[in-house]
């Protein structure tokens, strides 16, 4: 059985729904404290013994690829002052056991579409997409246990969690039977269902573990709304021809696409970091309003 070695990361999207998208901060660029959303995302799929990455990018998303670009000149810089730690923290945004690829999506025509454009690259090989404003926090890490779901059932595997029946215009809301512990085999996937027409309360995240035959599907359905080419229709589609499995992870989900989201995944990624954690702890804890009107 091939092992998941390569990821996909689309993120030729538009924006954010409270930030849109600029040549100088594409969306998947805003920082969590000290790191960029894509980072995160990297190293999660670094965690889970993934080296191969494939961006999707699209006319505004030319800084993700100067971020993982080695930086000669700011190396060396550090380097001469003598800055050892800053230096292995430039070092390690890419590893040097990881590749990264990169493949323009000419026009925003869907999630499924990003990923069909990421075929070439992919080849007939499991992978894995990401979906960065999409940030995840789990021990081990969410894609590292998904990738471990794969291992074991050599079947295609979609990160879910329960979400309020109300939220469900936002998902794809997956239908199916608790097989295991935290593993539900698909039996259907609607994209999008108002809440009185949904199969279940376990949403789709930002986390995918597919066989290449997903491909076969994404090139055969009919596009949606837009012209769009969906991945839950596709994931449908695939259903006819093999086993799919929904995992519903364990770890804390932050929506950065939405401005309450991405506020508490800096709150709390703050609290957790080992330089200032302690000092902004004390700081909400002691804190007075000093803003007024």
């Amino acid at each position: 059985m091939l092992k998941v070695t390569k990821a996909v990361f689309p993120v030729a999207g538009l924006g954010t729904r409270f930030l849109p998208a600029t040549k100088a901060s594409p969306k998947e660029m805003l920082p969590v404290v000290d790191k960029p959303l894509i980072q995160y995302a990297v190293e999660e799929a670094v965690a889970a013994g993934i080296t191969e990455m494939i961006f999707v990018t699209g006319r505004s998303k030319r800084a993700i690829e100067d971020h993982f670009d080695k930086s000669y000149e700011i190396e060396a810089e550090l380097e001469a002052r003598g800055k050892a730690k800053l230096l292995e923290v430039v070092r390690n945004i890419k590893p040097h056991n990881v590749d990264c690829f990169y493949v323009r999506q000419p026009e925003a025509l869907g999630l499924g579409h990003a990923v069909l454009c990421a075929e070439k690259l992919v080849g007939d090989n499991p992978f894995a997409v990401i979906l960065a404003d999409d940030l995840l926090y789990g021990t081990p890490p969410v894609m590292k246990q998904m990738v471990e779901v794969f291992d074991h059932y050599h079947s295609s595997v979609l990160g879910v969690e329960e979400i309020p029946p109300s939220e469900t215009r936002s998902y794809g809301i997956v239908e199916g039977k608790e097989w295991e512990d935290s593993i539900v085999k698909l039996s259907g996937i609607v994209e999008k269902p108002a809440p009185e027409d949904a199969p279940s309360n376990l949403g789709v995240v930002g986390r995918y573990v597919l066989k290449p035959r997903i491909f076969n599907h994404l090139r055969s359905i009919k596009p949606g709304a837009g012209g769009e080419i969906q991945l839950t229709d596709a994931i449908q589609s695939l259903l006819a021809d093999e086993q799919v499995l929904a995992y519903k992870y364990h770890g804390t989900r932050f929506d950065c696409g939405s401005k309450l989201g991405y506020l508490k995944a800096t709150v709390e990624f703050a609290l957790r970091h080992a330089e200032v954690g302690a000092d902004f702890a004390e700081y909400l804890h002691s804190r007075k309003p000093v803003m007024e009107g």
